[in-house]
């Protein structure tokens, strides 16, 4: 059985930090492409960032670029530093995994997903 869990969201004022980690179990974890994504109350899922199987390649939305940064940890681990938080980042993050080694941007084309972790950030 596949399991992916997130842990490390929380609540924290504008310009501050935090790191988000996603455990695997239940699949050969270097095998698969993972990614990030969140969701905002009211808006639909979407991309924050991905690393490819072997994290030689990694992908942000365009609205994270500079502040995220993704990482892997092979076996089982996936994080996200998330630095100069703001109000706009507020949202529940969701790790994903997807066979092969493209880093897609669609929440569709990933075929396993976590129960997500709160971040909050407030003025």
């Amino acid at each position: 059985q596949v399991q992916l869990v997130e842990s490390g969201g929380g609540s924290v004022q504008t310009g501050g930090s935090l790191r988000l980690s996603c455990a695997a179990s239940g699949l050969t974890f270097n095998s698969y492409t993972v990614g990030w994504f969140r969701q905002a109350p009211g808006k639909e899922r979407e991309f924050v960032a991905g690393i490819s199987r072997l994290g030689g390649r990694t992908n942000y939305a365009d609205s994270v670029k500079g502040r995220f940064t993704i990482s892997r940890d092979n076996p089982k681990n996936m994080y996200l530093q998330m630095n100069s938080l703001n109000a706009e980042d507020t949202a529940i993050y969701y790790c994903a995994a997807t066979g092969g080694n493209n880093v897609y941007t669609e929440p569709n084309l990933y075929d396993y997903w976590g129960q997500g972790t709160q971040v909050t950030v407030s003025s």
